[in-house]
């Protein structure tokens, strides 16, 4: 029987996806289930299995190679089977990305995928590493010609950041192979280094004698050129077609934050609670006042205004090599705990790279809050094909008139960018003015 392996469709935005490395060769057995490949997506790094079994019969798309969606970039067969005819039905011609690496890569998922709804798509980048060391003892190990190690991508890593010697572990992934878990049971296991004796040095010369920030040195090139990653390329892409065609305004809210703040900070005194932020607050708000207002949590459709009777929103998250908007789910269904403690989630599983595919994609409006670097207020794009999106700044200290005396009051910037074509100024207004007073009436967030 001959299988097909395709380029797979992993978002809905996907148009086309580069196959970063083949985990299989060609004339290498493959059963049902092996991971075969590993493919770089607009939003994430994933690996593909094979659907049938047989042999890699051929590797139409090599390395490098990114070809559309749908593709033919492999073919899975007997021996005996005869593919002459398949491999040539396939489409000549591969692109190749232009010039080296990008410095900042995605890394590879430790899930597979399945093209089911539970299917795990994951986007992680990576600080530098530090060295830890595992209990064996290098003197145990294999001849290095011992053998392919079958690990997962994700495996490779962590054990070639810490020292681990795969070819010493047992797998507990599917058909042995070592996976993440297995790598990290060693390293928990592993005994603690000795703690390094310090010599006494010189005391240190007063905090305000040290530069507030180093300076890196002058490069000596007068400037370089960086590919760009297949993030920063959708961005790049779908971004315009945003900004162009979709004819944005906006409206601007000054928010006292004094009551939610105190509010705030009793709940994240309660012990068990889940600790919640700003952006949790302005989730439930923003949840509340989509159920109020319906016309602002719409789309465009052409020839229709798409109106969403459940408010799923996205939430921004800035990465190293991009930005991406995970999906947070029935909102105006969630408490307001329950939403702190899934944001957070979302927001650490965006960042350490375990998003699930459903999660990147669905959101009805986008909230972007940039205020923990200090930014006072700015606008937002709006995504596609949502119909709005809220751009969160600080909460600042400032001196405020209050019954005709000054005094220091918390205040918060929010501004929101509508898609005139959705939504009216009014419309747009009044949304503001019902997440405004939630803010600042916060026990209604609790009710």
């Amino acid at each position: 029987m001959i299988t097909k392996v395709l380029m797979p469709k992993l978002s809905e935005a996907m148009e086309s996806g580069k196959v970063i490395k083949w985990l299989k060769r060609e004339g290498e057995p493959v059963k049902g289930g092996d991971v075969i490949a590993e493919i770089e997506t607009d939003k994430a790094n994933v690996e593909i299995e094979a659907f049938g079994g047989g042999v890699l019969r051929k590797i139409i798309v090599p390395d490098g190679g990114q070809v559309p969606v749908g593709q033919l970039i492999g073919v899975i067969a007997e021996p005996a089977d005869d593919i002459g005819g398949v491999v040539a039905d396939a489409p000549k011609g591969v692109a190749t990305a232009p010039g080296a690496a990008a410095p900042v890569r995605l890394l590879p998922a430790e899930e597979t995928y399945r093209s089911t709804p539970a299917t795990t798509a994951v986007v992680s980048m990576s600080p530098e590493p530090s060295r830890v060391h595992a209990g064996a003892s290098p003197a145990a190990a294999p001849p290095p010609g011992a053998g392919r190690v079958k690990a997962s991508p994700l495996a490779k890593k962590i054990a070639a950041q810490s020292g681990v010697d795969l070819r010493l572990l047992q797998g507990t992934g599917p058909g042995g192979r070592i996976v993440r878990r297995d790598v990290e049971t060693v390293l928990a296991a592993a005994p603690a280094p000795p703690a390094p004796v310090t010599p006494l040095a010189p005391p240190a010369p007063p905090a305000a004698a040290r530069p507030a920030f180093a300076v890196p040195p002058r490069p000596a090139v007068e400037f370089e050129d960086i590919p760009l990653t297949s993030m920063r390329a959708a961005i790049a892409k779908r971004l315009p077609l945003s900004k162009g065609p979709v004819p944005h305004f906006y409206v601007t809210s000054d928010v006292a934050m004094d009551r939610a703040w105190e509010l705030r900070t009793e709940l994240n005194a309660l012990e068990g609670s889940p600790k919640v932020s700003v952006t949790d607050l302005v989730i439930r708000a923003c949840a509340l006042a989509l159920r109020r207002l319906p016309a602002v949590n719409a789309s465009f459709q052409g020839q229709a205004v798409r109106v969403y009777h459940r408010a799923h929103i996205g939430i921004a998250v800035a990465l190293e090599g991009g930005l991406i908007t995970p999906v947070l789910r029935d909102c105006d269904a969630k408490p307001l705990a329950q939403i702190a403690a899934e944001s957070r989630d979302l927001a650490e599983r965006a960042r350490g790279g375990k998003l699930r595919v459903q999660e990147l994609s669905g959101a009805t409006f986008s909230i972007s809050n940039l205020g923990m670097f200090d930014v006072e207020e700015f606008s937002a794009i709006i995504n596609p094909p949502e119909g709005a999106i809220l751009a969160v700044g600080s909460v600042l200290e400032k001196p405020v008139a209050d019954g005709g005396q000054i005094r220091v009051g918390r205040r918060m910037k929010m501004t929101l960018s509508c898609d005139h074509r959705v939504i009216d100024g009014a419309t747009g207004a009044r949304f503001l003015q019902d997440v405004k007073r939630l803010l600042e009436e916060p026990l209604r967030l609790l009710v």
